[in-house]
């Protein structure tokens, strides 16, 4: 029984290792890299809601919607060729976990989750590149 309970261990440490990144070289979200950048128009699908208009260098841009400023620290979850899911924990201000599938280079979808302002948020939205940054 012991040994079936270690090697059970073992079999769920080796599962925890290989699922987290690599040392120094974590995943790319080279998905993100392939958004263009611009002015963006996030649409919220809560009735109501008003858009949001935002200038991006990158679909990097996207994953801490709720959390703007400095980027916090990251744990990529999934990243694929169309979408990712990172989870992100912003000392002091929260947490979240969002999943972005890329339709085109100028459409994504967005669904998020978390602590912002010791409050929980959750929302899904479409973003849509509308044209260039202003000067």
């Amino acid at each position: 029984m012991k040994k079936a309970m270690r090697s059970a261990g073992i079999v769920a440490a080796g599962l925890l290792a290989a699922a987290a990144p690599a040392t120094g070289a974590g995943p790319s979200l080279a998905m993100l890299d392939r958004v263009e950048a611009g002015q963006w128009e996030v649409r919220s699908r809560e009735p109501g809601a008003s858009p949001q208009r935002m200038c991006l260098s990158s679909g990097h841009g996207l994953i801490q919607l709720r959390h703007p400023g400095p980027a916090c620290e990251r744990f990529v979850v999934e990243d694929g060729p169309s979408e990712v899911v990172v989870q992100y924990t912003c000392r002091g201000r929260g947490y979240g976990r969002t999943h972005i599938r890329r339709e085109t280079g100028r459409l994504v979808q967005i669904d998020s989750r978390g602590i912002a302002n010791g409050l929980p948020f959750e929302f899904s939205a479409e973003a849509r590149r509308v044209g260039n940054c202003g000067g």
